[in-house]
């Protein structure tokens, strides 16, 4: 969210520094799964679904200016969605759920038995039915984030990694700056993008809602030669095949606090859901696993756009879709600075 934003300021001719506790993109961003899942994802929360969608469809032209602008390719992929459910009661509600995103304009199609076995032919036999979202797809984080750093680094904005943020620096009930550990740095704005940390920094508005962290452990794995195209989710989780054959399989829920480890039963539970969706994978090379943290907001939606203080903008509490919305966020994050406001448009 910070280079993102970064890059939309620095775009509009704003003097930007980019304050960094480590490495840009070393938490959350770097450990995702990548999946632009606007539909998938709006199945949890219908009413962010074009919130979402215009989101997703930023990514096409991003992809190519941070290509064109940096030789770097994020890895976007219209690869498609599919959400695969195991049992009879779950199949009578999947009309349902494809007339809701088709009466919004949106491709969605009931899948049964033999057209997920003709789509993906490497899904379980166990799968009765399901949908797929063929407009969504996927980008490499990683890639995202190196595209990004370099990206801001030619447009001027000034980097100051190893920078810790005290507090916010106020005067008069408006945020004008921050306190960093060798004194205050003066700002017009602050934009608070700290992700699962968000709420840790000292002065923010008392009626602004927490953020906390909510750890995600991942595995990866490798087949060769890759036989997997689309993006499955099941009940308990999710497979996102890369197309090299890496394999990202995900992903755990838990309210641990700031426990980065990754442990047992999380992979069994990973494990489990993976080998369910698609049993071949039980061969595949276990190349690694990882865990980071959600920033999780208690106002059940992310925290974007002008805060209740003036002079304190928010890119923050992005939960599962991080990635997705990133560029959509630092487009808001701009006009909010720039413009006084900020919309969808």
């Amino acid at each position: 969210m910070g280079c993102a934003s970064a890059e939309a300021l620095a775009k509009r001719g704003v003097e930007v520094v980019l304050l960094e506790r480590a490495i840009p993109g070393a938490e959350a961003s770097s450990a995702a799964a990548g999946i632009l899942g606007a539909q998938i994802e709006s199945h949890a929360i219908p009413e962010l679904r074009e919130m979402l969608v215009t989101a997703r469809e930023l990514y096409p032209r991003w992809s190519e200016e941070l290509r064109d602008a940096t030789g770097i390719d994020i890895g976007y992929r219209r690869t498609g969605v599919i959400r695969a459910v195991f049992d009879a009661p779950a199949t009578r509600g999947l009309r349902e759920e494809v007339r809701a995103h088709t009466d919004a304009g949106l491709r969605a199609m009931e899948l049964g038995v033999t057209d997920i076995a003709k789509l993906e032919p490497e899904v379980s036999p166990d799968v009765l039915g399901g949908i797929h979202f063929p407009d969504d797809g996927q980008v490499d984080p990683r890639a995202l984030l190196r595209a990004l750093v370099v990206r801001i680094h030619r447009l001027g904005v000034t980097p100051r990694t190893g920078t810790t943020v005290r507090s916010l620096l106020i005067k008069q009930d408006i945020c004008a700056g921050v306190v960093l550990d060798d004194g205050p740095l003066e700002a017009d704005a602050v934009i608070l993008a700290a992700g699962s940390w968000s709420s840790l920094v000292g002065g923010l508005p008392a009626e602004l809602p927490a953020v906390t962290p909510a750890r995600g452990q991942m595995v990866l794995l490798e087949e060769r030669p890759p036989r997997l195209a689309s993006i499955v989710f099941g009940p308990a989780g999710y497979v996102v095949p890369r197309g090299d054959g890496r394999v990202l399989c995900g992903s755990t829920l838990e309210h641990v606090g700031f426990r980065r480890e990754v442990t047992a039963g999380g992979v069994h539970k990973i494990l489990a859901s993976t080998l369910a969706l698609v049993p071949h994978l039980a061969s595949a090379e276990m190349a690694g696993s990882w865990a980071s943290f959600r920033p999780q907001p208690a106002a059940g939606r992310p925290l974007l756009g002008r805060s209740p203080m003036p002079g304190l903008m928010l890119a923050t509490g992005h939960h599962r879709n991080g990635i997705l919305l990133a560029k959509l966020s630092a487009n808001l994050v701009a006009q909010a600075v720039c413009d006084g406001e900020a919309s969808l448009q």
